[in-house]
């Protein structure tokens, strides 16, 4: 008899278990849950709901947010919009970095421009303190318009920079011929908006327009999928299929190359 009345009851407890876990799956993490202001902290503004963030930048400072963690390896995303009207001059930089005095670092920078003329999108890798590997790209739509999603993902086989989840770019681990990888550096995700018009623009050709100031970055999408501990092994990003690129993925990198990479330093003849 007690077994029979307690049965609906577990059911119920069972039910209410359920329906908590399918909402809570569901809600996002807020920009206090894994991120603090880093600098200008007057330049920085979050929604009530702390579920969007813009960095802001005028004569005065730039801003910056780094998370309150370090990663190694992972996936991690962010949706940004850019800086929209008269950019040139203004780098946003959302990228991941160690800080240590021979730092890994995993770079993308939105280099702005002038109206109608469109973003270049710089992306960097050091290992070890080394750089010097920039490739850039113009993106195929407005970065101003709407939020787009940015993303690495950083295994010990391969980065791959993804942008609205097509690879842009992929950095293998050629440390079998020479070539450092980060893989023993936990990194924190940075994002920052600063003046770079001594470079950032044709070549520092073009300066900011401080007339259009303040410039404003947004960033929206705040969860992180990382692993702090050494011993990753175990993790998703780790598994074989995230080691290569499928065909898709790889078609998808080659049309971005074929049709939107002007700068590689792979064939940089110049240094």
């Amino acid at each position: 008899m007690n077994t029979m009345s307690e049965c609906p009851y577990s059911v119920l407890i069972v039910i209410v278990i359920l329906i908590l876990c399918f909402f809570s799956q569901g809600e996002s993490s807020t920009f206090n849950d894994n991120f603090d202001i880093s600098w200008g902290n007057d330049h920085v503004k979050l929604s009530n709901d702390a579920q969007t963030a813009q960095l802001l930048m005028d004569r005065n400072s730039g801003s910056g947010f780094a998370s309150k963690s370090k990663y190694l390896f992972g996936s991690f995303n962010m949706k940004i919009k850019l800086v929209a009207g008269n950019s040139a001059g203004t780098v946003t930089a959302y990228y991941m970095s160690s800080d240590t005095s021979s730092h890994d670092e995993v770079d993308f920078e939105f280099l702005g421009n002038l109206p109608g003329k469109g973003y270049h999108v710089q992306t960097n890798v050091f290992a070890s303190g080394v750089g010097n590997r920039e490739q850039r790209i113009r993106l195929w739509f407005d970065p101003s318009a709407d939020f787009h999603n940015y993303s690495i993902l950083w295994n010990q086989n391969q980065i791959v920079f993804g942008v609205d989840s097509i690879p842009i770019r992929v950095f293998k681990n050629n440390e079998g011929v020479g070539v450092p990888y980060p893989k023993n550096q936990p990194m924190k995700i940075i994002s920052t908006l600063w003046n770079g018009e001594d470079w950032a623009t044709d070549g520092g050709k073009v300066k900011i327009d401080w007339s259009k100031a303040p410039f404003i970055s947004s960033y929206q999408g705040f969860e992180v999928d990382g692993c702090v501990a050494s011993t990753c092994a175990g993790h998703w990003w780790e598994q074989p299929e995230f080691q290569n690129l499928n065909q898709h993925q790889l078609n998808k990198l080659r049309w971005v190359q074929r049709n939107y990479m002007f700068y590689d330093y792979c064939k940089d003849k110049s240094g």
